[in-house]
């Protein structure tokens, strides 16, 4: 069944739909700083987009992904202390890619290109306000949830509203 995702900035919510309405709505993070289409803002982009890739399958719970790699420890608090200025990526990865060319595709707007993912974290404390870098943060439950229910390809619509 067809599946799409909607992304509430205002709202801090994704929801998930299908073609017979909202399967579930998640608690989430965008960017603290706001939203915007540039590379280097830290800003969440807007706009239609895809899942372009799935990233972690299988991985355990808090596994720590650096470069889209899964590091070979968890994230722990024990850890964090260690590099606390650290934006985790946590469990799972959805790679988004813009799908409006000149707005959030190509050039100096380019989604995949900036790396924004859906993804776990260890600021769960922080969903429901605006506090990541840039990317959709969940919560490790939640983005392990969301990550078996899609697909490469899925639809995501990011909004101001």
């Amino acid at each position: 069944m067809t599946k799409t995702i909607y992304i509430s900035v205002q709202k801090q919510e994704l929801q998930l739909n299908t073609l017979h309405g909202p399967v579930k709505i998640f608690r989430i993070s965008t960017a603290k700083l706001g939203t915007g289409q540039q590379k280097n803002s830290n800003q969440t982009p807007l706009g239609e987009h895809i899942i372009r890739a799935k990233i972690g399958t299988n991985a355990d719970k808090y596994t720590v992904f650096h470069g889209r790699r899964p590091l070979e420890y968890l994230w722990s608090t024990e850890v964090e202390k260690k590099q606390p200025e650290t934006d985790w990526i946590l469990t799972r990865i959805l790679w988004l890619s813009g799908m409006e060319v000149g707005f959030n595709r190509l050039g100096k707007v380019d989604t995949m290109q900036r790396y924004i993912y859906i993804h776990g974290t260890n600021e769960e404390n922080l969903l429901g306000t605006p506090s990541s870098h840039g990317c959709i943060r969940m919560s490790n439950d939640d983005v392990i949830h969301l990550y078996n229910e899609v697909e490469v390809g899925t639809k995501v619509f990011i909004n101001e509203k």
